[in-house]
């Protein structure tokens, strides 16, 4: 089922769709980041406010995530981006930035999402494609995963992350899926602290569990156009496989 509901836009979301609010129809019921999905689809400019914008609906807030939204026909669905001069802690306070996608990752877009001002350390972690492995010419690799498990188990260590050291202030964890060239990155961890022991820290005990729990699976293919399935040494089931 569809509703027909007015979307309405503020600030700088209003300049990026060169409008100030529209009629669309859109699923009755979806997520709240599918939500935000569908209006991103629409507009594409509005990607450049993905990690610092909430909705409103029915004018009750609605943070970006898995949270389940119903909607109905007359309702009203409003883009808020960051409110001058009274959401400036709620911008800056600890993130949790997940992402699943065959999109080609960047380092600069991991980088900034963890940019905090009251930080003094970005930690970060690159895994690329590597193009050999034990004298075997490598030219790309293939990654697959269980991707809401995936997007679980991701949420679950950056709850450890907090836990273990909670001075860390933004977290971001990119995977990158199907196809990666040789040289290209397959997986980003950013992470952000007043200090750099904690940052650094978080971010090796990061991958490490990323590796170890998240149900992603690569697939190493060779100039000999052989290809292998790897097995983690990490992964908690593995029976002692190599990277």
């Amino acid at each position: 089922m569809v509703s027909e509901v007015s979307v309405l836009y503020f600030a700088k979301g209003a300049e990026l769709t060169g409008l100030k609010s529209e009629t669309v129809k859109l699923p009755s019921q979806l997520t709240a980041l599918q939500l935000w999905q569908e209006l991103e689809t629409r507009h594409p400019k509005l990607s450049v406010l993905r990690e610092q914008v909430v909705l409103a609906v029915r004018q009750e807030y609605v943070a970006l995530g898995d949270q389940l939204v119903s909607l109905h026909d007359g309702d009203e669905v409003a883009v808020i981006p960051p409110i001058s001069g009274g959401m400036t802690e709620a911008v800056d306070s600890p993130r949790d930035l997940i992402k699943l996608t065959h999109e080609k990752l960047s380092s600069d877009a991991v980088s900034s999402s963890v940019t905090c001002p009251s930080c003094g350390a970005i930690s970060m972690f690159i895994g690329t494609t590597r193009d050999n492995f034990e004298d075997k010419k490598v030219i790309q690799l293939e990654y697959e995963a269980y991707v809401p498990m995936a997007e679980l188990e991701m949420k679950k260590i950056c709850t450890s992350i907090r836990a273990k050291w909670p001075t860390v202030r933004h977290i971001c964890i990119q995977h990158r899926l199907g196809v990666v060239p040789v040289t290209e990155a397959s997986v980003i961890v950013g992470i952000s602290s007043p200090h750099r022991v904690e940052s650094l820290e978080a971010v090796r005990f990061c991958i490490d569990a990323l590796k170890a729990t998240v149900p992603i699976w690569k697939k190493e293919v060779y100039e000999t156009e052989d290809a292998v399935w790897k097995q983690n040494k990490e992964c908690l089931w593995s029976a002692g496989g190599k990277k």
